[in-house]
């Protein structure tokens, strides 16, 4: 309980002193998440403050990761009015259909290649690294230098493709598990299609309800602003619930849900929902990427070597940017939003999830989470400190 305690200050501290000086770090190359994280190194394999065992870490990591993305997921889909994205369904059918495949064949690839991994395991390794992640991704997309820095095709493109591919990846990750624990890629073809129509019929009927129930209490003026920010993360919470009941992909069956609801409520009535991203980038993010930095593996990085190294360097720039550029034509985007579009595809919260469920789903070979928080960590590092040069990078281009 003390451990408990003390990670409860700690966190709290930190946001605090981000909420002081949210503008000012908003301008400088280090985000929210690289500070958690650095606070959580500091707190556990560096003081030793807080000791958590591996399967206590992992459940809680497991937990916290899935109610973040549900949250972080409906903060996508209501981040534009749906009318926006339906103006970047190509390019982002393109990153789905396309992107996504081939980022998994090169993560697993290089976890075969690079790091000695069987086939199997390499799979699942590059399954779990496949999606970006929506958390790191908000923010870089949103906020203020965001919106006068970025044009906004390509912020609706990232978080379209952000808020897709992190339940798209349950396909890729279900039948890589199956291989693992079970031997063959197809023992579970049933869940993974259920997985993602079960997701599209659920999130739809959750979202149109929640709607419909807003609609007509704002129709006899029974709701306020404020119960409509609240409304929408516990319709996070209520759609990620309905669908693990109904096993099927709970995390994909949020983001429907999101758009279900901003199909429904309008422009007007979004105006409060849109609070909901900074809020999540600012603050929400904080404990899990504590919980990460206190729980890092160093010993196992230690003892796998330059390979780990090689690794989550490989993946940081062969994994998406490459894949991207590739696809530049049929993207239809100018060389400078295909080059952004391509580095900034962070691994986070969702390839958390993925690890750590793979692991309660019987995926205990402890290679898997070291290599896999390895790149999750170098992400963080990367991506935090070159999201604002990057942003300013591209205003300076396009002037």
């Amino acid at each position: 309980m003390n451990t408990l305690h003390l990670s409860y200050a700690l966190v709290g501290v930190v946001g605090v002193l981000l909420a002081f000086w949210s503008s000012a770090i908003r301008r400088v190359p280090v985000s929210e998440p690289l500070l958690a994280l650095l606070v959580g190194v500091l707190a556990g394999p560096v003081l030793g403050m807080i000791d958590l065992s591996h399967h206590q870490a992992s459940v809680l990591t497991l937990e916290a990761s899935r109610v973040l993305l549900a949250i972080s997921l409906m903060a996508v889909a209501l981040r534009f009015p749906l009318t926006a994205y339906r103006s970047v369904i190509r390019p982002v059918s393109v990153l789905l259909a396309v992107a996504m495949a081939g980022m998994a064949v090169v993560s697993a690839g290089l976890a075969w290649v690079v790091l000695g991994l069987p086939v199997a395991l390499a799979v699942l390794l590059g399954a779990c690294l496949t999606p970006t992640d929506p958390v790191l991704a908000s923010s870089v997309v949103s906020g203020g230098p965001a919106e006068r820095q970025l044009p906004g095709r390509l912020r609706q493109v990232i978080s379209g493709e952000s808020g897709a591919n992190d339940g798209l990846a349950f396909v890729f990750v279900v039948l890589a598990l199956s291989a693992v624990t079970s031997g063959s890629f197809g023992g579970h073809v049933r869940e993974a299609v259920w997985g993602v129509l079960g997701a599209v019929v659920v999130g739809v009927a959750v979202g149109f309800a929640a709607g419909r129930a807003v609609m007509a209490a704002e129709a006899r003026e029974d709701v306020d602003e404020g119960s409509l920010l609240i409304f929408t993360v516990v319709l996070a919470v209520a759609a990620l619930g309905v669908a693990r009941v109904a096993h099927t992909d709970a995390i994909l069956a949020v983001f429907v849900a999101g758009l279900a609801y901003n199909a429904i409520i309008g422009e007007e009535s979004r105006a409060s929902e849109q609070r909901l991203d900074d809020a999540l980038t600012r603050y929400l993010v904080l404990p899990l990427f504590f919980l990460l930095g206190v729980e890092v593996p160093w010993q196992d990085w230690l003892d796998l070597g330059w390979p780990l190294a090689a690794f989550g360097a490989a993946v940081l720039v062969l994994r998406r940017l490459p894949v991207v550029l590739a696809l530049k034509p049929a993207l239809r985007m100018s060389w400078r939003s295909a080059v952004f579009l391509g580095w900034f595809g962070p691994i986070g919260v969702s390839a958390l999830f993925y690890l750590t469920h793979s692991q309660e789903e019987g995926a205990r070979d402890p290679r898997l989470w070291a290599a896999g928080s390895l790149v999750v960590v170098a992400s963080t590092v990367a991506h935090g400190i070159t999201a604002t040069p990057g942003r300013r990078w591209y205003a300076r281009r396009s002037s």
